[in-house]
């Protein structure tokens, strides 16, 4: 039983051999390998400039700027300035706009501290516009803390986009 069991091994071993190497492809020429230079084979020719698509930073309306914090802190950043002042600007042209502030949190501690947080970045934003002369009326806050990360990754790279306000234009 043991040599039969063998022997048919064998034999579809042989006849897979036979078969694959049946099913091999002729070798192709090196000047078949060439590229074409016939010009309709390539499509017509695209501009390498890239179109905007109405997609800002992070979850931020098309328009504005999101705002980013530093590590368990409200407090708005000399750098970001800037930032929130060209928000302050355009809504300050768009004057039928309402927003959104939307308060962001790394994953890094407890949710609720973190739903606070998210809380605090959203008011400091809000009233940082409040005094750049946009109306109160016009902007809401919520916060998110954690629950809408953007990148998760466990780097400060990664919690460093996470930790923002986002300014959404509302209907």
């Amino acid at each position: 039983m043991l040599s039969r069991n063998r022997v048919l091994l064998h034999v579809v071993m042989i006849l897979s051999l036979i078969i694959f190497s049946g099913c091999a492809k002729d070798k192709v020429s090196d000047e078949e390998m060439k590229p074409s230079t016939d010009k309709a084979a390539m499509g017509k020719e695209e501009p390498l400039e890239s179109k905007p698509i109405g997609i800002s930073e992070g979850r931020t309306s098309e328009g504005m700027l999101p705002v980013y914090f530093d590590f368990d802190s409200s407090d708005i950043r000399k750098d970001q300035v800037p930032r929130i002042e060209a928000n302050a600007d355009f809504l300050k042209e768009n004057g039928d706009t309402a927003i959104r502030i939307e308060g962001n949190t790394d994953p890094r501690g407890t949710n609720e501290y973190n739903m606070a947080l998210g809380e605090r970045r959203a008011l400091g934003a809000k009233k940082y516009l409040v005094n750049l002369g946009i109306s109160d009326s016009r902007l809401s806050t919520i916060s998110f803390g954690e629950e809408r990360l953007l990148m998760h990754g466990h780097d400060e790279l990664s919690w460093a986009q996470n930790r923002r306000a986002d300014f959404v234009i509302v209907e």
